[in-house]
């Protein structure tokens, strides 16, 4: 059973870590956001809120002993390349590191990477159609005809269930997911908010002002329910 350890657990990297958690690997997932290490917890073997560019946390929790390194801190190109070259220094032999352009990528290979991935490229179609049509926020294709995508609850749907909308009846696709940000109150007394996922909302979720849809069905039919 191979060990891997995930760096960063951002969209990349939490779709990472689940994959190879789900093919049997061993995964230690590693991130300084407290709720990103929570969200995953039940589905990796361990996830831990460290810093991942300070070797004494990375040894103390056999970060040296791993079989794979995914360095997917891309965004924050600096720590990254920190990242990369201190999974070289432990020895770890594969090391998979998340590049954001193909100077970053050069560099990471320098430090240590066996293996740079560009995420972005594999996921330029849904960029453009986002740039086309702001109201979308992501989108998977399942096939030519059929989408998952995130759209902005439209504007008639605020203030009422599901079950009243009822957008399987009456527009030919389903609210798989609905996402939303919820205000909490932090440690040092400060308002912020942290997004909640609901899976499979019941007819009696009520939308709300901001709420994310999670739409699939045909392309056309989403189409519609967009230019509502």
């Amino acid at each position: 059973m191979k060990q891997c350890v995930v760096l960063g657990l951002g969209i990349f990297g939490a779709s990472v870590a689940k994959a190879l958690a789900e093919k049997g690997c061993e995964v230690l997932a590693i991130d300084e956001d407290e709720e990103k290490v929570k969200e995953i917890s039940d589905v990796v073997t361990q996830a831990v809120q460290a810093d991942a560019t300070e070797e004494k946390a990375l040894r103390a929790l056999g970060v040296d002993k791993m079989d794979i390194a995914i360095v997917s801190t891309g965004e924050d190109m600096e720590a990254s390349i920190l990242i990369t070259l201190l999974m070289k220094e432990l020895g770890i032999k594969t090391i998979v590191a998340k590049a954001v352009s193909p100077s970053h990528g050069t560099v990471l290979r320098k430090v240590g990477a066996t293996r740079v991935v560009f995420p972005e490229r594999d996921t330029g179609v849904r960029v453009a159609k986002s740039l086309a049509a702001p109201d979308i926020l992501e989108h998977i294709v399942l096939s030519p005809e059929y989408s998952i995508l995130e759209v902005h609850a439209p504007k008639s749907f605020i203030g009422r269930t599901l079950g009243e909308i009822d957008v399987r009846a009456k527009h030919g696709v389903n609210i798989i997911a609905v996402k939303r940000k919820l205000p909490y109150l932090t440690d040092t007394g400060e308002s912020d908010f942290k997004e909640e996922i609901l899976i499979t909302p019941g007819a009696d979720e009520e939308v709300a002002d901001g709420d994310i849809l999670v739409v699939l069905g045909t392309n056309k039919k989403i189409d519609k329910l967009r230019n509502l």
